[in-house]
């Protein structure tokens, strides 16, 4: 841990065993993460980006505790969506999945998720999935149905249900069904498929070559195959959201495990769903919302990283536009405390922040600690606020002690990823202000190409020019 984080240990609410455990790595301050990433068949949308949020923060927070991280995000670029929405397009698998990859790393970049070590394709992957098959086939644990596909028997693997704490005779179908489909509802077990046989009817041209034939890899199997060829045949951290645990991950555990006889996660983590207004998100009834949804009704990434983050990942969260309002609010208050703590010019000390500064770290490790209780975090942050801006007012804090409270946000910060400690210019980012005056003159001049670029920028930093009888000046949004 680093020197300035309390000595606490962390826990996580694990789902196989139902427990709050304190979390002890393979390896001493080494932590290998793998979290269920995008299938890349359409635009990801909001609820897709809580469970990428949750585990953006579950990663800022191990490095916050001095962790280094190993993390692996699959992309599912070979499916039965990604192969329907290629053959309904007529262009090439790769083509298709291209367009939604790219989209995807944008907005990742937009809601400011820091990039992981490794983002596997499947389709890169193959040759190891067909090796992994071969093995489970050596082992009993795989066998080739009729129809020519591969299938897992489920009933061999004493384990299964470890995770979701289903018991095989109280499903609707026994072991002895087959799954040929990719998904399937959760009161549905049965036997799964790891290698879907080639039909040139429902696959087009999309197929793999392998020694059980034409065809391509099942999905459950597309992450096993990637989490242990880049992290090892034992993880410490796996997780997603919860329509994964079943049969998803159920499914990763039985074929990992009967692959290498060795536990496959010790700790699972998953993040409860999404809801706008308190309904299920659908578009039918007009609350499905991608990022660029929302980006368009103006709010920016920072914005909507804050809302995503601000409850805990075990509760479901109800996502409003009025609740995006708040959370820009809530921003918008820490940011102009960090500009006023940034213009704090007196050189007495009144003897209270290292005091109220020690408390806060200690709060906010505390909530990062107990299971990414953020909510807990951020309430000590506004507890702070509180206080030092009282202290401000009676001018009983120091510039000194003020650019130390500033560096402690920006530790803060490496988790939260929402603040901004630019220096202002009457209250307005010194970036922003130039880019203002530059294009007062480009207009003087008659650049009218420069002048557009100019207010182009102004508009990403989340400002407007707004005509008055005084002139033009800048707004915020």
């Amino acid at each position: 841990m680093t020197n300035d984080t309390p000595t606490i240990p962390l826990k996580f609410f694990n789902t196989e065993s139902r427990e709050k455990e304190v979390f002890k790595p393979l390896k001493a301050n080494q932590v290998t993460l793998y979290t269920c990433g995008p299938t890349v068949y359409n635009y990801a949308h909001i609820g897709n980006f809580r469970a990428y949020m949750f585990e953006d923060l579950l990663r800022r927070t191990l490095k916050y505790f001095g962790y280094t991280v190993n993390q692996a995000m699959n992309l599912t670029d070979v499916d039965d969506k990604t192969i329907k929405g290629a053959i309904a397009n007529k262009v090439t698998l790769d083509a298709f999945t291209k367009t939604f990859k790219d989209a995807f790393f944008a907005d990742l970049k937009t809601l400011n998720i820091d990039p992981v070590e490794h983002y596997p394709a499947a389709t890169d992957y193959i040759p190891d999935m067909i090796v992994m098959i071969q093995t489970l086939m050596d082992k009993g644990f795989a066998y080739q149905g009729k129809d020519g596909s591969i299938y897992y028997p489920i009933n061999k693997f004493k384990r299964y249900g470890c995770l979701s704490h289903l018991h095989l005779d109280e499903l609707q179908a026994g072991a002895s069904e087959r799954v040929h489909a990719d998904e399937y509802d959760k009161d549905h077990v049965a036997d799964f498929v790891l290698w879907k046989a080639y039909d040139e009817a429902r696959d087009g041209g999309i197929y793999w070559e392998s020694p059980f034939g034409k065809g391509r890899p099942g999905w459950h199997l597309e992450c096993s195959a990637m989490a242990m060829k880049l992290l090892g045949e034992t993880i410490d951290i796996h997780c997603g959201g919860i329509d994964n645990m079943f049969p998803h991950h159920e499914n990763e555990i039985a074929q990992s495990e009967a692959c290498s006889g060795k536990q496959f996660v010790k700790y699972w983590l998953h993040a409860e769903h999404l809801i706008v207004d308190h309904k299920k998100m659908s578009k039918s009834l007009g609350n499905f919302f991608t990022l660029r949804d929302l980006l368009d009704k103006g709010y920016t990434g920072t914005q909507i990283r804050y809302m995503l983050l601000q409850t805990h990942y075990k509760t479901q969260l109800n996502f409003t536009l009025p609740g995006l309002d708040g959370a820009k609010s809530s921003i918008q208050r820490l940011n102009d405390f960090i500009q006023r703590l940034q213009e704090v010019e007196n050189p007495q000390s009144g003897g209270k922040t290292a005091a109220i500064l020690e408390k806060t770290k200690r709060a906010f490790a505390e909530g990062l600690a107990d299971d990414l209780n953020i909510s807990a975090s951020l309430a000590a942050l506004f507890d702070l606020v509180r206080e030092v801006n009282a202290l401000i007012d009676a001018k009983h804090i120091s510039k000194t002690e003020a650019q130390a409270i500033v560096e402690a946000f920006k530790r803060f910060n490496t988790v939260l990823g929402v603040l901004n400690f630019e220096q202002h210019v009457n209250g307005v980012p010194t970036d922003v202000q130039e880019a203002f005056e530059q294009r007062l003159k480009a207009r003087q001049e008659k650049r009218y190409a420069d002048s557009d670029a100019l207010r182009d920028f102004i508009h990403s930093k989340g400002y407007v020019i707004e005509d008055t009888p005084q002139g033009a000046r800048l707004k915020k949004v």
